[in-house]
């Protein structure tokens, strides 16, 4: 009865994409890059909260105030805790921060790991994969170890949180394997009687297939999965249909990063899914995202290389270009969807090489006009505008 009252993907293809999912016209030759009416970085604040997780990863900003969440702020998720440093342990953050616009900071939600309400293999550790549903639904991934370690990864699960921080629900198995990063679209239903349903389809990356295995070398195993949801009433979300339509991403373990694969999701408006493929520098192009039934493979190759150093964190800016920031160097890159590098700024500049490892997830602001990114050496949320 509920995949009646929220179908599959394949029933949505007319509808207008909206809430968490960019929708830019094309990109026209006489419109100048986004990145050219950014000129200057300024901190927001610290993203360290009380019990000192650090590495901020997720980045969501809030489209709706509900329960304890407050439209304008951005809500930060953090991937390690405070033995990181000095130990080096990846993997086991719990906490999710939120940062208003003038900067005042509060924990949305610590997550006990001994306390799920459904499996989590491996316990958590939250990545880049954070999103916001309609209803105040907060989804974000888990990849967790128990030493810090890639040897100790597990394939862990996304988290479903309600509007005052509770965990209400886990989604495990069927294709989550170390979810690494998430973009969503949702779309208003009816049901058969004329009740409100919210269909959501979530995009999520995974890293962890085959990779602990492979002991540090490529392995060419990694996925994008939509997973739709069904949401009536009050109650959580239901997971009704999960769809490969991603594979053969290249992902690695990786000693200073814990795990390096595809990393950053963000829809086109004419539903083409663009993946951050991070290991080898390029942006691939998942073509009808929202109504394919299988696996498109790496997809197509929209640009590789050039200003593309390590991509993590992706979203569609509006006029429809990429934005991707880079684990290698600090810069924001903007690209357009034919492949052109359009713009470069360096917005991040500390650490050894320079910009290194900084920067992971990042959102537009609610106006679309500023961008918000998370800076990892100094665990800060930074305004780009």
């Amino acid at each position: 009865m509920r995949l009646r009252a929220c179908p599959s993907a394949l029933a949505t293809a007319a509808l207008t994409i909206g809430l968490t999912a960019a929708a830019p016209p094309a990109h026209a030759a006489d419109h100048p890059p986004f990145l050219d009416r950014l000129t200057t970085v300024s901190p927001v604040a610290s993203t360290v909260p009380a019990n000192g997780d650090v590495n901020p990863y997720g980045t969501f900003t809030l489209r709706e105030s509900i329960g304890d969440l407050h439209r304008g702020s951005v809500l930060v998720s953090n991937f390690n805790n405070s033995a990181n440093p000095p130990a080096g342990e990846q993997g086991r953050g719990t906490t999710l921060v939120q940062i208003a616009p003038d900067g005042t900071a509060s924990t949305f939600a610590t997550i006990d790991p001994n306390n799920l309400p459904g499996p989590c293999p491996g316990g958590v550790g939250l990545t880049t994969a954070l999103t916001v549903l309609p209803g105040g639904w907060v989804v974000v991934g888990s990849l967790p170890t128990t030493d810090g370690t890639s040897a100790t990864a597990q394939a862990g699960c996304l988290l479903v949180l309600d509007k005052h921080g509770t965990v209400r629900e886990t989604f495990a198995g069927d294709g989550i394997n170390g979810p690494w990063d998430m973009t969503a679209v949702s779309f208003d239903r009816r049901g058969e009687h004329g009740e409100h349903r919210t269909q959501s389809e979530l995009f999520v990356t995974n890293v962890l297939n085959g990779t602990v295995a492979g002991g540090g070398a490529e392995v060419d195993r990694g996925t994008v999965l939509r997973i739709t949801l069904c949401t009536e009433g009050d109650a959580p979300p239901a997971r009704v249909a999960t769809t490969e339509i991603g594979s053969g991403f290249p992902e690695r373990t990786d000693p200073a990063a814990l795990v390096v694969g595809p990393t950053g999701v963000g829809l086109g408006r004419d539903g083409t899914l663009f993946v951050a493929d991070t290991v080898l520098s390029r942006i691939t192009a998942l073509p009808h995202a929202l109504t394919r039934t299988d696996s498109a493979g790496l997809g197509r190759i929209v640009s590789t290389g050039g200003n593309l150093n390590g991509p993590l964190g992706l979203v569609v800016a509006p006029g429809g270009d990429i934005l991707t920031v880079n684990a290698g160097d600090g810069n924001i890159v903007e690209t357009t969807e034919a492949g052109e590098q359009v713009a470069v700024k360096q917005i991040n500049s500390e650490g050894t090489p320079p910009g290194a490892g900084a920067l992971f997830g990042l959102a537009l602001d609610p106006d679309h006009d500023a961008v918000y990114f998370v800076n990892n050496v100094d665990n800060t949320l930074e305004l780009l505008h």
